[in-house]
């Protein structure tokens, strides 16, 4: 499959198709979040989506089946803070990741929320990889659809082969003076396989 790009080489490989898709992307890349974090030296940007080959990112769920105009429009910029300690997801959500007309499905919600709170766990594990042993979530507010939604997560605790993590999305968008409110939260377990050495090579590009 060649050689995977870099944390940094990701930051480029986007086209947006469309001049939505750019705007969106803009939108995201340009936000005060999303500033803020990279002036800080602790949080390392990256899109892994791109990491993952054309041909293995058809059948991916999030970066693939998921992703395009109307769900998850423009692959999202990630945020990780070293050692595995924390991690901020930006992302755009459109119309149809809906359940109800205009909110979004529940198991999108929890979809998205597995996979962060994976991508801010794994790097604190032995081996970098591990697979979901339980999840669990609260829907806290409808989720509208066709906005700016960031997923923020961080790994409570590391204990051999386990890992736990915790988080919740949030709307990017928020008025003047207000704090952003949780719209859904979950908690995780991480479990790394026996053979996750295996596991590490065979999937290095998700991670």
């Amino acid at each position: 499959m060649g050689s995977m790009p870099t944390d940094v080489e990701t930051l480029s490989m986007y086209e947006a198709p469309d001049e939505f898709s750019r705007e969106i992307d803009q939108h995201i890349r340009e936000s005060a979040l999303a500033r803020s974090l990279r002036e800080n030296p602790e949080f390392i940007e990256s899109r892994p989506h791109l990491k993952i080959p054309a041909e293995v990112r058809q059948h991916n769920l999030t970066a693939g089946t998921l992703a395009g105009p109307g769900m998850i429009a423009v692959p999202p910029y990630y945020f990780n803070e070293r050692d595995g300690k924390s991690m901020v997801q930006i992302f755009y959500v459109g119309p149809d990741c809906s359940g109800h007309p205009g909110i979004v499905h529940g198991g999108f919600l929890a979809t998205m929320l597995d996979e962060g709170l994976a991508r801010c766990a794994f790097p604190a594990m032995p081996n970098k990889v591990g697979v979901t042993a339980n999840l669990q979530i609260n829907y806290l507010k409808p989720t509208m659809a066709g906005q700016y939604l960031v997923l923020r997560a961080k790994t409570t605790k590391v204990d051999g082969r386990k890992a736990w993590a915790e988080g919740w999305i949030e709307s990017l968008e928020v008025a003047e003076g207000e704090e952003p409110q949780k719209l859904v939260e979950a908690t995780a377990l991480f479990v790394e396989p026996k053979h996750a050495k295996v596991l590490k090579s065979l999937y290095r590009v998700a991670t």
